[in-house]
């Protein structure tokens, strides 16, 4: 539930990233499969960005809800990172323009949820840039706002904000840090969680080793380091060899009916505070298995202990002080 935009939407959504660039090549088809599996799942939430392959994403989901306009979804799209990154940039003359791309790529009048996407940090503490986004709404080229953060304090700062609706924030069995002020913290002020990296780009699938390679456009290849984004988006920013280590602790506590993906969505869902979490899919297999996440069985007290062991152990002295 978001309350602050009065929706309720299914815990597990889809993360859209992958549909539009730096996942390796998704064609149109595939797209198309993954978002029809998804929502025939039980998915009513979509993520999306303007940047992601430069609108790709965006007009694709908007094709989705042409040929599915009953379908009952909430989609969330972000803005910002087209330009260059200076807290300038972020007017409200550029607002009513990316808006207005998005509501043209998307198909639709009113945007349900548009995010501000890992602005510099300074624009969390501009009064001007949140009366921005409130015209928007007086406007309705929105329904409501919210930001996608890099760090906690920038989240935490988001919250204190009447207006934003939800902070969206890296969460998964290899970032723990959002557990201890965040999640509180937006669960008091009515802030929906939207969990995202949930499998910590796929090392949290299980389904890696020390042999695995990613194509030249995925950023699991050429932002191992940040050298295009912040490296906190790429494995969350955990060294790949250690994350293989501590997913291997995980592991044996799979058990039987269900994927180590599975598992480690499931343990975000079983984070307080968390109103829905978006994994990616590049194909419709792998929609329908994380979308049966939310009616698997929660995690036991034993099974959260010894992933938090695991973190304690090898995640935290890389990650916890950083993000």
């Amino acid at each position: 539930m978001f309350p602050r935009l009065d929706r309720q939407v299914g815990v597990v959504g889809l993360g859209a990233w992958q549909l539009g660039a730096d996942w390796g090549t998704v064609t149109e088809d595939d797209a198309m499969a993954v978002l029809t599996a998804a929502v025939d799942a039980g998915v009513t939430f979509l993520d999306t960005a303007d940047v992601y392959g430069d609108g790709r994403s965006e007009q694709l989901i908007g094709r989705f809800l042409a040929a599915r306009p009953d379908a009952g979804l909430t989609v969330a799209t972000k803005m910002g990172r087209r330009v260059t990154q200076t807290p300038e940039a972020y007017t409200l003359d550029n607002f009513r323009r990316w808006t207005d791309r998005s509501r043209k790529n998307l198909g639709v009048e009113t945007l349900d949820l548009v995010q501000l996407h890992c602005p510099p940090t300074a624009v969390f503490g501009t009064d001007e840039v949140f009366d921005a986004l409130d015209t928007l709404v007086t406007e309705k080229r929105i329904a409501g706002y919210g930001v996608s953060v890099e760090t906690c304090d920038e989240a935490l700062t988001a919250i204190a904000r009447p207006g934003v609706a939800s902070v969206q924030i890296i969460l998964n069995a290899l970032r723990h840090k959002p557990l201890e002020r965040v999640l509180p913290a937006a669960s008091a002020a009515g802030v929906g969680i939207i969990a995202r990296v949930p499998l910590a780009s796929g090392l949290l699938s299980g389904r890696y080793d020390e042999n695995t390679t990613f194509a030249a456009d995925d950023h699991r290849t050429y932002n191992r380091h940040g050298e295009a984004f912040d490296v906190g988006e790429t494995f969350s920013g955990v060294d790949f060899t250690t994350g293989l280590a501590a997913v291997r602790r995980i592991v044996p506590l799979v058990g039987e009916g269900r994927t180590m993906a599975q598992f480690a969505l499931r343990w975000v869902l079983d984070q307080p505070g968390v109103t829905v979490v978006i994994p990616g899919a590049r194909d419709a297999t792998q929609a329908r298995g994380n979308a049966a996440v939310a009616a698997q069985p929660a995690l036991s007290r034993e099974e959260l202990a010894e992933v938090t062991a695991v973190y304690d152990d090898l995640i935290r002295p890389q990650v916890h002080h950083r993000w």
